[in-house]
Parts: C-alpha cells; sequence; structure tokens
C-alpha cells in the first residue's frame, strides 16, 4: 500500500498525515481486521507491498494483536507487550479502529529479561516514559530543533509544531538544511559567530539575534544551543530552543533609543538653559535681552537660524527685533510660518518649509525644520521666538517643550524690563476706558450703593502672619453720595470684595475707604507695566485712565483687558510725554505753597525733634519759641502737613 493510498489518493497529505510520517516508530491505523494506513516506518520495518493489507500480513508472528484491540476500550490507550516481536505496542482506540505505535524494545529496554533483571511491566514503563516525553517536545510552548553533526554541515533532523509557528517553515522546508536559514541581512554577525564558536567547542550558549520567517518578515529569536551527548560522553547531536522576543526586544530598543535621546537633549540644552537664563535675568534692557538670547541658542550646531519678532498690527505683519543667522526683516501674519501661526493660536508651532541652500545660480534646496514659540505673560503679548534646525535635524517633543519653558522665561524677562519702564519713561501713550464690568470692584461697588468712586492710591498690606507671601493688594477711594453704612452694606452684598471705611466725616457726606478682594485691576494693570492715574467710578459705569510705556505692546494690553473684561470701550489713545519735575523743583512748588508761618512750623518741628520718638521737644516748647499760642502753631503744623502729603499723593 502506498503514501497516496493511505492519503486517500489525495495529491497532498492531510497534516494528521504529515505528523505521522514524521514519528520513526512504524504507525499502522486499523479497521475491521485491515490495515487501513502504513506509515514509511512501518512499510519498511514490514516490508510491505502494495495490495498486502491484512493485519496477519503484517505481524505473522502476533495474532494476538486483533484480540488487544478488541479489548481496549473505545476512547483509551493502553500499552501491550507483543510476544515474539522485538515491539511493544500502544493501541488507541476508536469506535472505527485503532492506530498502532509499535516502539522497539532495543531502544527501550534490554530483551533478555533474565540477563537485564527488567520485567515486562518495566518495558511498559520505559515505553510510556518514553511516549510522554515524546509529546512533551512536540506540544512545547518554544521551539524545539534537533541537528546531526555527524552528517554533513550539521543539518536539522527535528523540528516540533511550535518551530514552524515562529518561523512559518514547515518540516519538510528545514530537515536536512543547516538551521543558518533563519539568517538574513540584518542578523548580528556577533552573535551568529558565537553560536559557531560554542558548538566548536562543544558548549551550550545563548544569544539574541534577529531571524527571518519564511515569509521573509523579520523577529527577535532568543536562540539557545545545547550538545547532547551519548553514554561515552560524545556529542551525538545539538538542540536547539528558539523564543520569539519581538515584543521584548522591541520594547528594550525603544526604551534604548529613548534613553540616547533624552541623554542627548540634555547634554545639548543643559548649558543652553544655563545661559538663556542667565541673559534673561542680566541683561539691562529688552533689545539686550533679546539679542544675547538668539546669539546664544544660534551658537548651538543644531540651530542655525534665531529670531525673535513683534506683531505690528499697522503693516499685519510679524517684525524682527532681534536675530542670529539669515534672519528676515518681517514676515506677513498671513504667511504659512509657524511664527504666524504661534501668534494666531498662542501655542506652539512647528513646519518643515524648503530653504534656499546654494547661490542665486544654484536651485538646490533643503528642507529644515522650523519651531515658532510664543512670547505670552500675564497674558500679555510680547512677540514669537522662530528657531529652525539644521538640514535633517528635527525638533523633538521634549526639546519643544524645553523651548517653550525658555519662551516663558524670556517672555518673563521682558515683562520685567517693560514694567521698569513705567518709572522710567517719559514716552508713554495715555489711554482712556470706560468699564462696565461689575466684576471690577470700585464699579460693581458704585452702582450697588448708588456713589461716586474716586480712586485715590494702592497700598499693600501684609497677611495675618505678616509674610511677604500673605501680602494683599488694597486700594483706596473717596467715596460721596452714600453713607458709609450704605456703602458697607452694598459691599457686603457683593461677592468676594471687602469694604473698609478708613475716614467718615461727620457730616457723612464724604467718607474715605479701601476696597481689596474682587477682580483687582490696578494690581493686574501694574504686573503689566502699566500705571493707572485715574478711576472714577459711577452709575454702574467707570472711566479708567492708564499710562503704557510707548515701548510696550500697548495693542495686547488692551486686548487682553477687553477679553478680561466685556464691555470695555477705548474712549482716547494719546501718546505724548509724561511731565516730570527735579526733586529741586518738587522743593520749589511746595514752598510756593505754603505760607512763610507754615514753613516755619514745618522746619522748627522737623529740625527740634517734634516727629522723633520720644519727642525731645513738645508742640508748647516750639510755640513759645516762635512766640505763638500753641493752637496757633497746631494749626499751622497740621496745614503745612497736608500740602506736604497732597503735594506728595496727588502731585498737587
Amino acid at each position: 500500500m502506498t503514501n497516496a493510498d493511505a492519503a486517500g489518493d489525495a495529491a497532498q497529505p492531510s497534516p494528521a498525515t504529515a505528523t505521522l510520517e514524521r514519528i520513526v516508530d512504524p504507525v499502522i491505523t486499523v479497521a475491521d481486521g485491515t490495515v487501513t494506513y502504513a506509515n514509511d516506518a512501518a512499510r519498511e520495518a514490514f516490508d510491505l507491498e502494495d495490495g498486502e493489507d491484512a493485519l496477519g500480513d503484517v505481524l505473522e508472528e502476533s495474532h494476538h494483536l486483533m484480540a488487544e484491540i478488541d479489548e481496549t476500550t473505545v476512547g483509551t490507550s493502553r500499552q501491550v507487550a507483543l510476544d515474539g516481536t522485538q515491539y511493544d505496542g500502544r493501541i488507541h482506540r476508536a469506535e472505527s479502529g485503532a492506530t498502532v505505535i509499535f516502539e522497539s524494545r532495543a531502544t527501550t529496554a534490554p530483551v533478555d529479561d533474565t540477563a537485564s533483571g527488567t520485567s515486562d511491566s518495566q518495558h511498559v514503563k520505559l515505553t510510556r516514559d518514553r511516549a510522554v516525553k515524546e509529546r512533551a517536545l512536540e506540544e512545547a510552548p518554544v521551539g524545539i530543533s534537533i541537528s546531526d553533526p555527524a552528517r554533513e554541515d550539521n543539518p536539522l533532523v527535528y523540528i516540533n509544531d511550535a518551530y514552524q509557528e515562529i518561523t512559518g517553515y514547515s518540516y519538510d522546508d528545514v530537515v536536512g538544511r543547516n538551521c543558518r536559514l533563519l539568517q538574513g541581512e540584518d542578523s548580528d554577525p556577533d552573535a551568529i559567530a558565537e553560536m559557531a564558536a560554542a558548538i566548536d567547542e562543544d558548549r551550550p550558549v545563548t544569544v539574541e539575534l534577529k531571524n527571518y520567517r519564511k515569509d521573509g518578515s523579520e523577529f527577535w529569536n532568543e536562540v539557545t544551543i545545547a550538545p547532547v551527548r551519548n553514554e561515552s560522553g560524545s556529542v551525538t547531536h545539538y538542540v536547539g530552543f528558539q523564543n520569539d522576543i519581538t515584543a521584548r526586544k522591541e520594547a528594550e530598543l525603544a526604551l534604548e533609543r529613548r534613553t540616547a535621546e533624552l541623554e542627548y537633549l540634555l547634554e545639548r540644552v543643559e548649558g543652553l538653559i544655563q545661559d538663556v537664563t542667565t541673559a534673561v535675568a542680566g541683561a539691562a534692557d529688552r533689545s539686550t535681552l533679546e539679542r544675547e538670547v538668539c546669539d546664544r541658542i544660534a551658537a548651538e550646531a543644531a540651530y542655525d537660524d534665531v529670531w525673535i519678532g513683534e506683531r505690528n498690527p499697522a503693516t499685519g505683519t510679524i517684525d524682527v527685533r532681534a536675530g542670529a543667522g539669515e534672519t528676515p526683516d518681517s514676515i506677513s501674519t498671513d504667511t504659512a510660518h509657524p511664527a504666524a501661526e504661534a501668534l494666531s493660536t498662542g501655542d506652539i508651532a512647528r513646519g518643515t518649509l524648503a530653504d534656499d541652500a546654494g547661490s542665486a545660480d544654484d536651485a538646490t534646496t533643503t528642507e529644515a525644520t522650523h519651531a515658532a514659540y510664543p512670547l505670552t505673560y500675564n497674558e500679555i503679548e510680547y512677540g514669537v521666538l522662530s528657531v529652525r534646525t539644521v538640514a535633517g535635524q528635527d525638533i523633538g517633543d521634549r526639546e519643544a517643550v524645553i523651548f517653550s519653558a525658555l519662551a516663558r522665561a524670556i517672555a518673563s524677562g521682558i515683562n520685567a524690563r517693560e514694567t521698569s519702564r513705567v518709572l522710567t519713561t517719559d514716552a508713554v501713550v495715555a489711554v482712556d476706558l470706560e468699564l462696565t464690568d461689575p466684576a471690577v470692584a470700585p464699579v460693581g461697588l458704585a452702582g450697588e450703593a448708588d456713589c461716586r468712586l474716586e480712586y485715590r492710591r494702592s497700598a499693600h498690606h501684609p497677611g495675618a502672619e505678616t509674610t511677604d507671601s500673605d501680602e494683599t493688594t488694597a486700594t483706596l477711594f473717596t467715596a460721596t453720595g452714600a453713607t458709609a453704612e450704605t456703602i458697607t452694606d452694598a459691599a457686603d452684598s457683593l461677592a468676594d470684595i471687602n469694604c473698609r471705611v478708613v475716614v467718615k466725616h461727620d457730616d457723612d457726606a464724604e467718607c474715605l475707604i479701601e476696597l481689596s478682594g474682587g477682580t483687582d485691576i490696578v494690581s493686574w494693570l501694574s504686573e503689566r507695566g502699566v500705571r493707572v492715574t485715574a478711576i472714577d467710578c459711577e452709575d454702574g459705569r467707570g472711566t479708567l485712565s492708564l499710562e503704557i510705556p510707548r515701548s510696550a505692546n500697548v495693542r495686547s494690553i488692551i486686548e487682553a483687558l477687553e477679553e478680561r473684561h466685556p464691555g470695555t470701550d477705548v474712549r482716547s489713545f494719546q501718546q505724548r510725554d509724561r511731565t516730570g519735575e527735579t526733586r529741586q523743583e518738587f522743593v520749589a512748588r511746595l514752598e510756593d505753597n505754603l505760607t512763610d508761618r507754615q514753613l516755619t512750623v514745618l522746619q522748627r518741628a522737623y529740625l527740634g525733634g517734634y516727629f522723633d520718638w520720644p519727642r525731645p521737644v513738645t508742640g508748647e516748647d516750639l510755640a513759645q519759641s516762635m512766640n505763638v499760642s500753641r493752637p496757633t502753631f497746631h494749626e499751622h503744623l497740621r496745614t503745612a502737613e497736608a500740602k506736604l502729603c497732597r503735594a506728595f499723593f496727588d502731585g498737587e
């Protein structure tokens, strides 16, 4: 009977038949006393020819095998000793027939029971153990292969099912070939050499290398090769174990790449962060700060064009204030450039733009990554930082985060310079605004109490623990048109607003109040370099007068204020020079405002130590020295003090 007969004349053997053909022991299947299939090992062992299908023809000396099959319960298997033969048999019984696997006693135990002392039951046990080991090899979750070094090129002689699943190669594809068939162009030559050396030295080895499946796809293989020795210690075979570690290896390689990227990034930007921070902290003015920042960033080999620009609403462009490299003079806010996008969205913008890389006669271009970071602090826009990398470089996410932090530091430094200019510059933009947002404390209170509030000054108060971190800001207003009680009751009805009466006049027609909490518009503007010169609130509306340094981004400040307080309307907008006076001019103006007697009283009190504590002199002593009564002295002194305070606080 032929293989084709056994497989039902199929063009290709079934998976089950192909598996049986790889078993080295004889295997037959029997139905109704007739052999329906015999593998290659059975046909060779029993010298079967086509047409020989009777059970008796297979084992002429063992006619009781059919009886053993009949005695085997359907759905079970059992081991039997076939007397008079060199085989033990394992019978697997099904309803339609049985499969018999013949196992030679010569490979499991001595046949000469008398000489060896091995009983039939021991033979059965040894045979059973061997079957268990074979099943373990076949069902192992790792790929297992066996090679024969006695044959040329040490070919594979066995692979299990897991090997086929991992590699995609079938038994017929690999048996007779060296295991190097899994290697390819990206297989590590060092790992291959290590395996070869271990085989030459008859020692075990484990390596990890990239292998290739039958379909050409890559996978990472953890390969362990170990020699198998006989009783005399000679190597007869090599056993190999293949474990697909692609998921773990890819995770390890990804971690290595991220670590290398981070180390490279830290090495590159560590000095950059320190130097940019130093430039921000140490620059005397905004222009110097911007120039030094651009020069330092451009000094890094990875960047070849760095500039800081500012929006120009009049021209619809971003004008470059400072730069290093081949920087433009300006770009349109409508162009497809990351700087324009960053100012439009208020967020990081990145893009790849073609840049001229040659002369005017050379049309060669390269692509470089541009990244832009808005310079914003306290909701005020101070421009944009644009960075271009050299060709072939990119700005990764981690690098972008670092540059975002640098952009915030730069914006903070610019804000500090602009805020300081409020106190020193005479070139200002005077802006008058009308507010209707009741969230602004004086606007809301004036409307609720039906009174008029006129801004006097802001003062800082330490918190309960008298620490700087607890410091709060309070604003002083003169209130008219309502009683002090009405005003405090109105403040109590408003959320988050605290009102304290500082001075109440006897006729209760006017009082000085202190407001805190709520929306403190004076502090908010001060943090952005804006000086509040006047606030006048009545009937739920407020007029706000501001002075903004002419060099500041006035448009951005006004837009931020309008967004913060809906309904804000600009009533006037004027550039002017702030009027100022020297110390001598201030003194001269004050002396002109004092009478001779008031100036004399003020000088006598100051020089005589009247304002010291404890006082070395009394008001009565000073009055006597001037030949005036004590009440007259104090009247002139109080009037002089009032004029001095008005000159200092109100500029009168």
